[in-house]
């Protein structure tokens, strides 16, 4: 009998009344507002400074993804689980899933196996509209941009040609990445060119995920940058009077949303940017809202730790004021042979000689945590094709560096499979005396900032900047915003900003091929090599593999 899919499991849990959840974490059933009977929105009055002081915040990276996939937000929820199964009140704060990867390639976002949050087709298909919220919100000052070029006498003398604010639509979709609009005629508007970007990507999701309450999200929304006037004057949101009705948009989409794991433990999702092209991680209110509720919260940073993480300490805790007490790195074993050389088709077979080269990507990641001043614990996500000999190896190479590297077995086991790694999270978290610390000062220049984390974080040789980036970068200088944290928009499958260099690559240099800044976010963007803010589909996407019956079973959704 095979294995049931993620699907399969998740349809047939045995999932609680949202309220039952939420009792579990002395929220009243009168505070909650439902969506329907398994999820519901969380007021902002349950955030307590007081109590976040005390909690313990655990961070879940990983190292660079590979085709065989790492499974982070399965480890994240399995040792929310586990966690609880040794008695802690530990609670998942993680990410809401974009359509996009849904019906590309990545599939959702809501873990895997036994290790899942749940109603996983909600999750994973619109959800309570926060997504949706924040796209009409995006768009909406779109359409405010062009209704005053269109109206000359309230234009504010906005000059088109300077616009860099984008559209934005949660969906794969390359054709709308440079396209012209207002075509068709006076009526129709002023021909110009525009382009979309992913919803992820949207500066409203970082503002949404950086905000710490309304009052803070409409200051943010009304500092976005549009463009400049014809006499050269900045432009922004709010001198269109733009940032009440976003954030009226909004006023649903700020509260974090409350669901549950399969064993039952209450999960709190909220906030969607990818790590690659945006910050990569849940709302500063979500977690806030976790460390109020519970003891412990597990969390994630999308992608590897070279994106997800090092976004979450430099952007997020910069901001947030918090820290975290442990980090996690989740590697595989089938990874650790891809990073070693192993082609398509060799992944499942064991290999200690690529093991062995591929161990390097790991060791890059844990080496950089200690930079930050964080010893992590690296979580072996478990899979039945994993040797003895590659287990042990890994755990002899990490322990060389003085880390504990356990095997989690949350798939196939829940949280009764990542038991001893939520022990040494615990104890990392009472006992290892973490104190994260930032790599590079925020008020140095732009160049000293990205050349820190290139060479740092990713081992890189030099930085080099395109004829187009200097001159953003002049922008950046001229507009004041040379001291805001950096937010690299770069390849998740290499420790470069180039795919094909797998494992621990050296002696290379990345390209900075143009910026953008999101002022309202507090973020600098340099976008590196071939990276691109709206991805396309594959050339067989998930969605051709999906079917709907009459009875509104849904199968194909991973």
């Amino acid at each position: 009998m095979s294995f049931p899919t993620d699907l399969e499991i998740a349809e047939n849990a045995d999932i609680q009344p949202i309220q039952n959840i939420a009792q579990k974490l002395n929220i009243s059933a009168d505070d909650l507002e439902l969506y329907g009977k398994y999820k519901a929105k969380i007021p902002l009055k349950y955030i307590d400074e007081e109590k976040i002081k005390k909690s313990k915040l655990v961070l879940v990276t990983a190292i660079n993804p590979t085709p065989a996939g790492e499974g982070k937000t399965t480890v994240s929820v399995g040792l929310c689980d586990g966690l609880n199964k040794i008695g802690k009140k530990a609670i998942a704060v993680l990410r809401e899933p974009s359509l996009g990867p849904v019906f590309g390639i990545k599939g959702g976002a809501a873990g895997g196996g036994y290790a899942q949050v749940i109603p996983m087709l909600d999750i994973n298909l619109h959800f309570t509209g926060d997504f949706s919220a924040i796209e009409k919100a995006n768009n909406l000052l779109s359409a405010l941009i062009d209704n005053k070029i269109q109206n000359k006498k309230y234009s504010l003398n906005i000059d088109p040609r300077t616009i860099v604010w984008k559209r934005v639509m949660d969906m794969n979709d390359r054709s709308l990445r440079h396209i012209v609009i207002g075509l068709g005629g006076g009526a129709n508007g002023i021909p110009r060119e525009e382009s979309f970007n992913i919803t992820p990507a949207s500066e409203v999701m970082a503002i949404l995920c950086m905000s710490e309450n309304l009052e803070d999200l409409k200051r943010r929304l009304g500092d976005i940058f549009i463009g400049y006037t014809y006499d050269k004057q900045p432009i922004y949101a709010k001198d269109l009077k733009a940032e009440n009705a976003m954030a009226i948009l909004l006023r649903n989409a700020i509260k974090p949303n409350l669901v549950q794991t399969l064993e039952g433990n209450p999960a709190i999702i909220h906030g969607g940017p990818f790590a690659n092209i945006a910050q990569g991680t849940n709302t500063i209110i979500a977690t806030k809202t976790g460390l109020s509720l519970a003891d412990y919260v597990v969390t994630e940073g999308g992608f590897g730790a070279d994106l997800g993480a090092e976004k979450f300490l430099h952007i997020k805790c910069r901001y947030s004021g918090l820290k975290p007490s442990a980090i996690v790195i989740v590697t595989t074993i089938r990874a650790m042979r891809f990073h070693g050389g192993a082609k398509k088709g060799e992944y499942e077979n064991p290999n200690l000689e690529a093991v062995k080269k591929g161990v390097e990507n790991l060791k890059k990641h844990i080496e950089n945590a200690f930079k930050w001043r964080l010893k992590p614990v690296v979580a072996i996500n478990h899979f039945a094709t994993d040797s003895e000999d590659e287990i042990n190896f890994i755990k002899s190479e990490c322990e060389k560096l003085g880390v504990k590297a356990i095997l989690a077995d949350q798939f196939t086991k829940g949280g009764a499979g990542t038991m001893d790694l939520a022990t040494e999270v615990a104890n990392a978290a009472e006992n290892y005396g973490n104190d994260f610390q930032p790599i590079y000062d925020v008020n140095d220049s732009v160049e000293n900032k990205i050349e820190t984390i290139a060479k740092e974080i990713y081992g890189a040789s030099k930085v080099n900047y395109s004829k187009k980036a200097r001159a953003d970068l002049e922008m950046i200088y001229d507009l004041k915003l040379d001291k805001l944290p950096i937010c690299m928009a770069k390849t998740q499958k290499s420790l470069s900003d180039n795919e094909k260099k797998i494992g621990r690559p050296e002696n290379f240099d990345i390209s900075i091929r143009e910026f953008e800044f999101a002022r309202g976010a507090g973020f600098i963007i340099p976008i590196l090599g071939d990276m691109m803010r709206m991805p396309g589909l594959p050339s067989v996407p998930a969605s051709e593999g999906m079917n709907i019956d009459a009875d509104e079973k849904i199968t194909g959704l991973s």
